[in-house]
């Protein structure tokens, strides 16, 4: 552990102007207040906080981030208190160690509600000043190194899983590659300890086989070619860490044996064009391994890395990595964001760095369960990228395999909920195409379009889903509360009585229920009974004799206006469209189904309430379904589709049921306006040669 004069001398030697004086009186501070704690491994409890405080020394960070580290658990884990770290460390260090402290023990019922709720609180406390993730990084990555203390091996892979599942990715997307690295490192040999063991043993085999001499032979060769040509290259090599080997071997499924890439090298040159002049000589010397070449500097990742990376086959068929890049890209590259953070910035925020920590916020904003969430910040850690340009040049961001729509909300969030199209490379695709890299994407937007369900089905990242989510859940709000207001004027209709002026908010009371948008949501949820709202408005309306003969429905509920889907259902099995007498059933928690009068699955609905509906006027736009028996004959098919057309009807789904030498049976589900429109379409098909008989279904 640190002693106290080191830890500051280690601030002043970066820092020379530190505030020594605010980091003794925090040392002093956790030591005082950690007491007699101890650690699972044995060791007084502050010298975790102190280690951490040690770990952000390294990245040069500025005093109050040092402080912070070193206090960081005194609120969670002593009597110590916000106030007190306030009066004594001044506004910005208890907003710091505000935001990495624990508010609460959380008390879950599953990993993933722990897990979302720790990630939930840890982003909008980061949102705020983001060396709290810095802190709590560090924090993290100190827990793993003593993880092996903990006796419990249960409780080591939960810490292991969040930590490879959150922080590590976290880490990655600022650029603190060294983190991310030690974490998986330190995850994987928990979680999958047969495969690190067995990793480590043969990268032991390679170093001591030949293997360290073949990559520090490698480096002074590289070095030597470069200084050739006049490029004065600083060159380090290394094996890969053992999780990423893994992870490739999973991937590409295949052994250590045939993994050819496991040697990485790093060439730091004094300019940027001494990059491209690095790069070009080391293709003149060594076959480039195609499609493994990134360009970093020219468009950086998103966390602001930029690097030149290439592999090419060095002798015996040797793949090899190498990074080109200089002083100042390896700093970042090392540090990250903490690069920003350090004491000779001026404590100067790099928003532009962290427009991805808003967009996560956002998501914090919209998901509705843990497990959401944790899809969607996933999304947003890892993936690889794509890079896509608008039609100004400006350059987005993408995971691979992200499509138009994931490209519109990247933009803005009114442009993905108005897109209908796309323009990829000048040419209109649908909204579902790939975006490859290097395209440039037109977003066609109309202000009458609304986000659609069938979006989900191919927006993969957490920004758009999220709001695509956001929107149809506001909206089966929305038209839920409106079909249970079109219920609930039924019920009042059929009280016995005027109902009186304040009756309403006196049912709300008798109910339970917070205000009149939850009762109009749970009258058509069926949360709640008929006979219980008539009870709450007027008292003795549903007694235990009045419900023998509660009054019949007045009058039929119009379904107009609302989106099938959403506040109801058309059902499957009858397939109503409007024109049809129609009748809906409501099970607790679900939606009104909207059956025919006659549909045979009335009959057996013993667990769901009648409700008498109507389409309203004017409703338009429903798919019937039609069996039709059609002549064993080339060109039926097409006759078909024609007649429909004619009819200008549209096939939604076409399914072949039966085929014998004679004739074909074919359920074709029609998109028609009304059950008038449907009927002419029948009777067209009636009349064509090629159709044996036609039934609606």
């Amino acid at each position: 552990m640190l002693r106290q004069y080191e830890l500051v001398d280690r601030v002043l030697s970066y820092d020379p102007n530190a505030n020594e004086a605010l980091l003794n009186r925090a040392y002093v501070f956790s030591v005082n207040a950690h007491g007699t704690q101890k650690r699972a491994s044995g060791d007084p409890y502050f010298s975790h906080p102190i280690e951490v405080a040690g770990i952000l020394t390294e990245l040069h960070l500025d005093d109050e981030t040092i402080a912070t580290a070193i206090l960081h658990d005194t609120v969670e884990d002593t009597v110590a208190t916000i106030e007190q770290i306030e009066h004594t460390f001044g506004a910005n260090v208890a907003r710091l160690v505000d935001g990495v402290t624990k508010l609460s023990r959380i008390e879950a019922q599953t990993e993933n509600e722990r897990a979302a709720e720790n990630l939930r609180k840890f982003l909008l406390a980061m949102s705020g000043d983001i060396r709290v993730l810095l802190v709590k990084l560090a924090d993290r990555l100190h827990n793993m190194r003593t993880l092996h203390h903990i006796a419990k091996p249960e409780k080591r892979r939960r810490i292991a899983k969040e930590t490879m599942d959150i922080y590590a990715p976290l880490a990655e997307r600022i650029g603190m590659y060294e983190f991310m690295k030690e974490m998986q490192t330190l995850a994987f040999a928990q979680l999958e300890p047969e495969a690190y063991e067995s990793i480590t043993r043969r990268l032991e085999q390679l170093k001591t086989g030949g293997g360290g001499d073949r990559i520090a032979k490698i480096g002074s060769g590289l070095k030597l070619l470069l200084s050739r040509h006049g490029v004065d290259a600083d060159i380090s090599g290394r094996e890969k860490h053992p999780y990423s080997i893994w992870k490739k071997m999973q991937e590409r499924h295949i052994s250590f044996e045939q993994l050819s890439d496991i040697m990485a090298f790093r060439a730091i040159v004094p300019t940027e064009e001494d990059c491209y002049i690095a790069l070009g000589h080391i293709h003149r010397r060594w076959p480039m391994v195609p499609g493994r070449f990134k360009d970093y500097i020219s468009t950086p990742k998103r966390n602001g890395y930029r690097s030149l990376h290439t592999s090419v086959i060095h002798a015996d068929n040797t793949r090899v990595e190498i990074q080109i890049r200089t002083e100042d890209m390896h700093e970042e590259a090392e540090l990250g964001l903490a690069a920003h953070w350090a004491y000779k910035q001026d404590k100067v925020k790099p928003e532009t760095q962290v427009s991805w920590i808003r967009d996560l916020v956002e998501i914090l904003d919209t998901a509705e369960s843990p497990e959401e969430l944790l899809e969607h910040t996933k999304m947003a850690m890892y993936a690889d990228r794509i890079f896509a340009f608008t039609p100004k040049g400006e350059l987005i961001q993408l995971p691979k395999g992200a499509t138009p729509i994931d490209f519109a909300y990247a933009v803005h969030t009114d442009l993905g909920d108005q897109a209908v199209g796309a323009k990829i490379n000048g040419r209109v695709v649908q909204l579902r195409t790939p975006i490859d890299n290097g395209d440039q994407v037109q977003i066609l937007r109309s202000r009458a379009q609304e986000p659609q369900p069938a979006w989900l089905n191919f927006a993969i990242t957490g920004k758009a889903l999220a709001a695509i989510r956001r929107h149809l859940r506001q909206k089966e709000r929305d038209e839920t509360q409106a079909l249970g207001r079109k219920i609930y004027d039924e019920i009042v209709q059929r009280l016995p009585a005027t109902m009186a002026a304040d009756a309403q908010g006196a049912a709300l009371q008798r109910l339970k229920i917070a205000d009149e948008a939850a009762l109009m949501e749970a009258i058509a949820r069926r949360r709640i009974t008929d006979a219980q709202v008539m009870e709450a408005l007027m008292p003795g309306s549903a007694g235990a004799e009045a419900l023998r003969a509660l009054p019949p429905q007045s009058s039929a509920i119009s379904i107009r206006g609302l989106t099938p889907g959403v506040a109801f259902d058309l059902a499957e099995c009858c397939h109503p469209v409007p024109g049809d007498r129609i009748v809906g059933l409501r099970r607790p928690d679900a939606g009104i189904e909207v059956h025919t009068i006659d549909c045979p699955v009335l009959a057996a609905a013993d667990d769901a309430d009648w409700v008498d509906l109507s389409w309203g006027e004017k409703t338009e736009g429903a798919v019937g379904r039609i069996s039709v028996e059609v002549k064993n004959e080339p060109g039926a098919l097409g006759t078909i589709a024609t007649i429909i057309g004619a009819q200008k009807a549209n096939i939604v789904n076409l399914r072949l049921d039966n085929r014998d030498a004679g004739f074909h049976t074919n359920t074709i589900d029609v998109e028609v306006h009304d059950v008038q429109h449907l009927v002419r379409v029948i009777a067209a098909l009636r009349a064509a040669d090629a159709v044996n008989d036609v039934e609606r279904v």
